[in-house]
């Protein structure tokens, strides 16, 4: 087997599990900070209107790739779990068909993004003073999305086989490139929030290439090979199974956030622009604890393949434990030193008070989330996400829009509308967790062992 890739059924889950996290943690890094770049540069750089354009615009990003990385997650663990049990021709099958499918995904992302910016921007009440610069941000943003799938399918095949740094390779190389070009666009050319749009494109598409390009040079079960690029019915189907209600479930958790949104433009222009600032921090955050997700849903994925029952559910408990830990430290440190977190964004005092108002809140909120969303790694790693879909519509969704018209609609306050996040991250967790326990006492008590290793042959395949 190749060196890259590990074999996540067998040894210390603990060490692997860590090992495995730690490089798509650096990825998530790096990612979050370079996309931090194109606020901090036009913050500095454009102007405090520049900077609320572009942070009007993060719920709407965020649906939309969202829906992509969910997407991907059904390509990883169904990959995970034919890997797992070394199957190869499924693996094949699998890996080409997904990269046809997020493909046409993205492609009409893309279409559909550029054409409904003006309308979305509307319905979330963006302030007139920061709609031209958030309507020209997105339009050029969404171009970028058929690069995000890729990047973002790529991803999921090489975690799926347990390669978690050849992806983190060609993301920092394309991040250095986002900040460079957001540099040069923004001081040197003077073009504020299209030239960091024009710099994240650009640096997509590199990523894209990067690692879409990996997949036909290696040799390894999982490579992609033109002469194969074919969609297989079968596979499609179980993909979209996977992917469609895992990316459903991000856009309609984003939809819901889109209230959230407009309830915190109906506050002034510098509490918008402090929410905006400050809600680079949950970004952060939040890609530093979905490592310890991927890896959840990674191990459970070839673990449930091979047929090892006591594995799936101590991949769970460990990844669980890793990403509230990580949660805990994190929001712990940016209440300490939030002001100097927020003066990366902004120089103005007014908008640092009010970002410090969210950070104090969702610092000691953060870790609950990983109760929610790390479970929900551990159902789509058995190859359940309808259920779990349905939950999050229903705990964090439904229950944010009923906040917003009930406890914020009385209150009135900022802090009521920012209380909603861990009210709603604890209802879903505790139903989440009360599924997965049940699927996995019903579903793996079930599965039956596989051969603990392939033929020789087969062996040297899988690399």
């Amino acid at each position: 087997m190749n060196a890259r890739l590990q074999d996540l059924t067998c040894g210390s889950l603990r060490s692997q599990i860590l090992w495995f996290s730690l490089p798509l943690i650096a990825s998530n890094i790096l990612q979050v900070l370079f996309n931090m770049s194109d606020i901090a540069v036009v913050g500095r750089f454009a102007g405090p209107n520049a900077l609320g354009a572009v942070g009007s615009t993060t719920t709407l990003v965020t649906l939309f790739t969202g829906f992509l990385i969910g997407m991907s997650g059904g390509v990883n663990v169904l990959a995970a779990q034919f890997f797992g049990a070394k199957n190869e021709a499924e693996v094949r099958r699998t890996v080409h068909t997904a990269f046809l499918i997020c493909l046409t995904v993205g492609l009409i992302l893309a279409a559909g993004g550029i054409g409904l910016a003006r309308g979305l921007l509307e319905l979330l009440h963006t302030k007139a003073e920061l709609f031209e610069g958030a309507e020209r941000y997105l339009r050029i943003y969404f171009l970028g999305m058929p690069a995000l799938a890729l990047y973002n399918f790529g991803n999921a095949v090489f975690s799926a086989v347990g390669d978690t740094k050849r992806p983190l390779y060609y993301l920092t190389a394309a991040g250095i490139v986002n900040v460079a070009l957001n540099l040069f666009f923004v001081i040197v050319c003077g073009m504020d929030v299209a030239g960091v749009a024009m710099a994240s494109v650009i640096s997509q598409y590199l990523s894209a290439v990067l690692t879409v390009g990996a997949l036909f040079r290696c040799r390894g079960i999982y490579a992609l090979r033109r002469a194969a690029l074919r969609f297989d019915r079968e596979k499609s189907k179980k993909l979209l199974m996977l992917g469609l209600p895992a990316g459903l479930q991000s856009a309609i958790f984003a939809i819901a956030n889109l209230f959230i949104q407009a309830s915190v433009n109906s506050f002034d222009t510098i509490m918008v622009e402090g929410n905006s600032a400050a809600a680079n921090a949950d970004a952060l955050v939040y890609d530093v604890m979905t490592a310890f997700y991927t890896a959840c849903a990674s191990f459970i994925g070839q673990n449930y393949g091979a047929g090892k029952r006591e594995r799936v559910m101590k991949s769970y408990q460990i990844s669980l434990l890793y990403s509230f830990g990580a949660g805990a430290v994190m929001g712990v440190g940016l209440i300490i030193f939030g002001r100097q977190f927020l003066a990366l964004f902004t120089t103005e005092e007014a908008v640092a008070n009010a970002g410090m108002r969210r950070l104090t809140i969702m610092g000691l909120s953060y870790a609950v989330s990983a109760f929610m969303d790390c479970t929900i790694a551990a159902a789509r790693g058995l190859g359940k996400t309808v259920v779990p879909m349905v939950i999050v519509i229903s705990g964090s969704c439904v229950f944010r829009v009923i906040w917003v018209y009930t406890i914020f609609a009385y209150f009135g306050t900022i802090t009521s509308l920012y209380l909603l996040y861990i009210f709603s991250w604890t209802i879903t967790a505790a139903a989440e967790i009360a599924y997965f326990i049940r699927c996995c006492r019903r579903q793996v008590a079930n599965i039956r062992p596989r051969a603990e290793s392939a033929s020789p042959q087969a062996a040297s395949r899988m690399g």
